[in-house]
């Protein structure tokens, strides 16, 4: 398997990747990477993984555990909109679930 580097909390790690993904259509751009990391005190899960909707050049949807955004030891979170939410981080597929439903609901919103 293909190794990566990984920067977070300014130190750079080998990673696996998991799934990597880019799919545009119109002015839509939903893109996915995730990677296999050590597992460590900050990343307990050992995944780092960003997920992103952007319509028109402007992201509309995105999950990651940006350590920027740690709240509470916990970096998982969600942008919709302009808004920053906690989320709370079960696995890859819940997370796949997850981002979809919420690309999908934004779409319909963005719509109407």
């Amino acid at each position: 398997m293909e190794k990566y580097l990984y920067k977070a909390y300014n130190t750079i790690y080998e990673s696996e990747e998991i799934f990597v993904h880019k799919q545009t259509e119109g002015n839509d751009i939903i893109e996915i990477k995730m990677y296999r990391v050590p597992i460590s005190e900050k990343n307990r899960e050992g995944i780092s993984y960003s997920l992103v909707f952007v319509r028109n050049e402007e992201r509309v949807v995105g999950y990651d555990n940006c350590e920027k955004h740690e709240k509470d030891g916990n970096a998982h979170h969600k942008h919709i909109k302009d808004k920053i939410v906690p989320y709370v981080f079960t696995d890859e597929w819940k997370l796949l679930q997850d981002f979809n439903k919420d690309v999908e609901k934004t779409k319909r919103e963005l719509t109407q």
